[in-house]
This record gives C-alpha cells, sequence and structure tokens, in this order.
C-alpha cells in the first residue's frame, strides 16, 4: 500500500469504543466479529438495514455475543445528522462502510445515491470533527474513483485483459470519476482525505477492489463473485456485461480485516493517508476465469449471457 498525506501525533490507543457505520453488511458484520472475538472494545453498529442479507448478519452477531454488554446496535440512515452526532458521541474509531454501492442504482436514481454518499458521509465527518473525543475515521472508498483508465495499454488473451505496466496502479493514478456512483464516492472521498489536511482529522480512505468472503449476499450490482457462486448453485443465468475477459482485483475480507488492523496499529504514520487496497496481481481474475473455477468447485455449469 501507497500513501500520501500528512501525519498525526497520537499514540496508538487501544479499542475503546468503535463505531461502525454499516456494521451490519459484509464488511461491517466481518469487522465487528472479529473485534467483539479478538478484542476488548465496545462496537456500536449503525445501520439502516436496507440491503438484502444485513438482518441475517446483525441476527448472527447478536446470537453469538448474546448477553455481551458490548455490542449495541442502532437501526438508523447517515443521512440523519442528528442521529449520526448521538451516535458519534461516545466514539473513539469510526468506521465508515454504510454508502449506496450500486451502479446501476445511482443511474436510476442519482439524488439518493449523492445523498447516501456524499451527505451521509459529510454528517459523520462532521460529527467527528465537533466530537471532543477526536476519533479517527476509517472510509472504504472504491478504485471506481480512477474511473476506465482509458490511457492504459492493455494487452488481450484468450480469457483476459491485462494492463502492460505491470504492478498496476498508484495511488498517484489521477482520479477520473465515472457514473453518479463514481462522483459521489469520489466526492466523500476527497471530503474524508481533505478533513485531515484541513481539520487535522485523523482519517484513513482505503480505495478498494473486490472485496469477497463470508457473509456477503452478492447480487447483479454489487459482490458478483458471490452472486456468480449463488447463480450456480441455485442453477440460475448471468448476464455478463461486456465479453467476460474484464479483470478484477480480488481480495478476501479476511486479508481486508488483516490491512485494517495494521492501519490502525500504525495510527501515527497513516492518519491523512489513501491507500489502494487490493489483492494484487496474484489474485487478479477475468469473469470468464472466476466462472471457470466455479464451474469446477460446483460440479455444476453457470448458465451466462452477453451483453454488450
Amino acid at each position: 500500500m501507497k500513501g500520501k498525506g500528512s501525519a498525526m501525533n497520537e499514540k496508538v490507543l487501544p479499542f475503546r469504543s468503535v463505531l461502525i457505520f454499516g456494521g451490519a453488511g459484509f464488511i461491517g458484520s466481518n469487522w465487528a466479529h472479529r473485534l467483539l472475538k479478538s478484542t476488548d472494545a465496545r462496537v456500536h453498529i449503525f445501520d439502516n438495514l436496507s440491503r438484502r442479507g444485513v438482518v441475517h448478519n446483525l441476527r448472527w452477531l447478536q446470537e453469538h455475543f448474546a448477553g455481551s454488554d458490548r455490542l449495541q446496535v442502532t437501526i438508523g440512515d447517515i443521512r440523519d445528522g442528528a442521529l449520526v452526532e448521538r451516535a458519534v458521541q461516545k466514539a473513539t474509531e469510526i468506521y465508515h462502510f454504510a454508502a449506496q454501492v450500486a451502479v446501476t442504482s445511482s443511474v436510476n436514481d442519482p439524488r439518493s445515491d449523492f445523498e447516501v454518499n456524499v451527505g451521509g458521509t459529510f454528517n459523520i465527518l462532521e460529527a467527528a470533527r465537533n466530537s471532543s473525543r477526536r476519533p479517527c475515521v476509517l472510509f472504504t472508498s472504491t478504485n471506481k474513483v480512477y474511473g476506465n483508465m482509458a490511457s492504459e495499454a492493455i494487452v488481450s488473451s484468450r480469457s483476459r485483459y491485462s494492463y502492460m505496466g505491470g504492478d498496476g496502479v498508484s495511488e498517484a493514478q489521477p482520479l477520473d470519476f465515472h457514473s453518479p456512483y463514481g462522483c459521489s464516492k469520489g466526492a466523500a472521498d476527497q471530503y474524508v482525505h481533505d478533513y485531515a489536511r484541513v481539520f487535522d482529522l485523523p482519517t484513513v480512505v482505503f480505495r478498494m477492489s473486490c472485496i469477497a468472503g463470508p457473509r456477503q449476499f452478492g447480487n447483479e450490482d454489487q459482490g458478483w463473485v458471490a452472486h456468480f457462486l449463488y447463480s450456480a448453485l441455485e442453477e440460475q443465468p448471468v448476464t455478463i456485461y461486456g465479453d467476460g475477459r474484464q479483470v478484477r482485483d480480488v481480495l478476501a475480507v479476511e486479508d481486508l480485516m488483516r490491512a485494517f488492523e495494521a492501519v490502525r496499529e500504525s495510527r501515527e504514520r497513516t492518519a491523512g493517508q489513501v491507500y489502494n487496497v487490493g489483492g494484487g496481481l496474484a489474485n487478479a481474475v477475468s469473469l470468464l476465469e472466476i466462472i471457470e473455477q466455479i464451474e469446477q468447485l460446483t460440479g455444476r455449469r453457470l448458465q451466462y449471457q452477453f451483453e454488450r
């Protein structure tokens, strides 16, 4: 991971009061479970339970840690500034995973996409800035902020496209927001980064690739690895947009958790930084290649069609 930005002069603190926006989601529930199991942190989950499967994730956490006074849950929306401010008051660490995550939804309803991704993030940043605890804020952005990188030279093979550059792109890659989703996440990304520069708020931005793993309820718009796997098991067809040779950088959620821990343990150096987070070239895979792997694992043929 490469970074840029200013550092913060604060000692690394033990886990105390952790607030997870989007804490019932795929990444949030995995992180909450890890904190509750491995640390003495008090974990506050804030989620509007709007995505498919998150109720199951929340129930799983509540059953797993039944009787514990370290797990608190607020059902709410990050667009509610007053509710966000109350939730932030006691937090010493904030993990902001809540978002509208589908490109198609952003095109169908760009206003809602903007209000959640930009307005909701702004509410969290302002609440953190005004808190006497000055909590650190880790925000999960997206590699979509780099656009389609049309200027990058590629080579094609039977099953994939590959960049000729070799090592992928760094955080110095120019930003190029595409789609309302790319614009809203990009604006939020820049707000989080700028609050470190302007207000000395300890923030970290993760520009993430495709994350996959347990408790992911993927669909056509988001969580494509899980979506393909579920479709194969349920013998449902999938639609591939393009020719299937487009490559995705896949990272296991367990490795993402370790990245969270690494950033937190080096807070003096990581505050104010931006990181590209992914599995790297060794874990890059095309859609056609993942279909082949799924078919080998399940012993079932995944039906698919192309849409150009």
